[in-house]
C-alpha cells in the first residue's frame, strides 16, 4: 500500500473524480490533505467525509499566521474530533519571504502545539529558512509533542536531522529527491533511518515531473527514488512507509 501522507486539494483545481482514478490506479490507498487554512481545513473535511481514500489535517500555515485567534482556534478544535483528521498543520515557521512576521509566526505555532495537545493529536510542521527556530521551539515545547510530529519535505541539512529525531520526530521526503541537484535532499535521505521516514508529494507542487502538475498518484515514483537512495528493496520500503505512517498517525488505521 502507497501512501501519500502530505498533500494540498483545496482550491486547486483538481477534478477529484479524475485524480482519484489515478490515484487508485496508481495504487495509492490513502491521502492525507494538508490544510494551511480554517477555509481549507473545513473544505478538507468536506473532501475527506465524501471520498474513502482521503483523510486530512486542520491548521494555520505561517504564512496565514495573522488568521489565527478565537475564532479560528474553535473552528480548528470542532475539526480536530472528526474521526478522519489525523493531526493539527500544517503549522511551523517561514522565514522565506522578507516581510514575514516573525512573532506572530511563533505565536500561532506554539498555540497550535498546544492545541494539538489538547486534542491527543500529531503535528505536522512546515520549516522553510527557519531551521534553528524550529528547533528551539519543538525542544522549548517538547512536552507538547507527546503524540509526535511529522517535518514535512525536509530541506534542511543531514546534520540538523539528530536534532529533530532526538525529539521523537518524522521526516517526510517527496519528488525533490528525483531532482537533479538534489544533492542535500539525498544526502538527508541517507541519514535518516528508515523508520522515520514517510512518502508525500506535496501536489500540486514540487513533481517530480518538472512543468507538470503534481499529483498523489506520483507516490509510487517517490518511494522508488528512495528504495534506490537507500539500497533497499521498494516492497520491503513501502510496508515500512505504511508502519511509519500508522505508527505516528494512528488515526489513519
Amino acid at each position: 500500500m502507497y501512501l501519500d501522507i502530505h498533500a494540498h486539494f483545496a482550491e486547486e483545481g483538481y477534478d477529484v473524480t479524475e485524480e482519484l482514478a489515478r490515484i487508485q490506479e496508481a495504487g495509492v490507498e490513502k491521502v492525507v490533505l494538508a490544510s494551511d487554512t480554517l477555509l481549507h481545513s473545513q473544505m478538507h473535511a468536506l473532501l475527506a467525509k465524501e471520498n474513502a481514500p482521503f483523510y486530512f489535517t486542520a491548521g494555520i500555515h505561517p504564512s496565514s499566521a495573522g488568521e489565527y485567534g478565537e475564532d479560528a482556534r474553535e473552528g480548528l478544535s470542532s475539526l480536530l474530533t472528526h474521526p478522519k483528521c489525523i493531526a493539527v498543520g500544517e503549522i511551523g515557521l517561514d522565514y522565506h519571504y522578507p516581510d514575514t512576521d516573525k512573532p506572530a509566526q511563533y505565536k500561532a505555532f506554539c498555540a497550535q502545539l498546544a492545541l494539538a495537545d489538547e486534542a491527543g493529536l500529531p503535528v505536522q510542521i512546515h520549516s522553510r529558512d527557519a531551521c534553528a527556530d524550529t528547533l528551539a521551539i519543538l525542544q522549548e515545547h517538547k512536552d507538547l509533542l507527546k503524540r509526535g510530529f511529522l517535518l514535512h519535505c525536509y530541506s534542511y541539512s543531514p546534520q540538523s536531522l539528530d536534532d529533530f529525531l532526538s525529539l521523537g520526530g518524522y521526516v517526510s521526503f517527496g519528488g525533490v529527491t528525483t531532482f537533479k541537484n538534489a544533492k542535500k535532499a539525498v544526502e538527508s535521505v541517507l541519514a535518516c533511518p528508515t523508520e522515520r521516514i514517510l512518502t508525500e508529494t506535496d501536489s500540486p507542487y514540487l513533481s517530480p515531473f518538472r512543468g507538470e502538475k503534481n499529483t498523489p498518484a506520483n507516490i509510487p515514483v517517490i518511494l522508488s527514488r528512495i528504495a534506490q537512495i537507500k539500497g533497499v528493496g521498494e516492497e520491503g520500503l513501502k510496508e515500512q512507509m505504511k508502519k511509519n505512517a500508522y505508527a505516528l498517525f494512528p488515526k489513519l488505521g
